[in-house]
């Protein structure tokens, strides 16, 4: 059988195996490409929604913040609510991350309220995307009906974890769906503090104020606090 490419009897040659692996090698290349060229458009527009918010982020300063056309913007994410929804997927289930083991029973449920408050902090003041993401679960309510809500998913984590406390015996029993709405108000406040309130002495001193908070929920006495220089007990 003639042809240009090779029957099933017949062993491809060199030629076309090279020009099959240089295809793949071209697309690789491309994919490639296209995947860091949609995480500098995320970081930028988490940039301006962690900054500006929802409502006054727009997509001609996301398109000169990577240095790209708004049409090319366009290729990536189809709109600005497209660009919003995409952060909030890849920032779904962050929460799972910083609860230690909670799952698995195997950390009494109040360390683990200490461990999500710190994690969080700490997370949030580095990584500007979970930033945005909070700050747009905030504004914009209307994003979550075809978007992830983040603020709910961390009242679920909290919710659960105050009802483990109280089995445990070491948080009241109040309900858990108004203490765990305490203890994210009290969280998302933080987290949206200006810029310079957010510096050193503050991210060291968190720690110790989100115990003292569970500590009054608690009842219990004020002790005192020890915390590396990272801010962990």
């Amino acid at each position: 059988m003639s042809g240009r490419f090779p029957s099933r009897h017949r062993k491809p040659t060199r030629g076309y195996v090279c020009a099959l692996s240089r295809s793949e090698g071209i697309r690789m290349v491309k994919q490639e490409r296209a995947r860091r060229t949609r995480d500098k458009v995320l970081d930028a527009a988490a940039e301006e929604f962690a900054v500006r918010g929802y409502d006054k982020a727009t997509l001609d300063a996301v398109a000169r913040r990577t240095g790209m056309t708004k049409g090319a913007l366009y290729g990536h994410f189809s709109s600005k609510a497209a660009l919003a929804a995409a952060l909030l997927r890849q920032c779904q289930g962050v929460w799972q991350e910083l609860v230690p083991a909670g799952g698995a029973q195997v950390v009494r449920a109040r360390a683990a309220l200490e461990s999500l408050g710190v994690g969080l902090f700490e997370r949030v003041r580095e990584d500007v995307r979970l930033r945005a993401a909070l700050r747009l679960s905030s504004d914009c309510p209307d994003l979550t009906r075809s978007a992830p809500d983040l603020l709910r998913d961390v009242h679920r984590i909290l919710e659960d974890l105050v009802r483990r406390a109280q089995q445990e015996g070491d948080l009241p029993q109040h309900r858990p769906e108004l203490v765990a709405g305490l203890l994210l108000a009290v969280m998302n406040g933080v987290l949206h503090l200006p810029p310079d309130q957010q510096g050193r002495g503050e991210a060291l001193a968190w720690p110790a104020e989100w115990r003292l908070l569970l500590d009054a929920l608690s009842g219990a006495p004020a002790r005192p606090h020890t915390f590396s220089a990272t801010g962990h007990p």
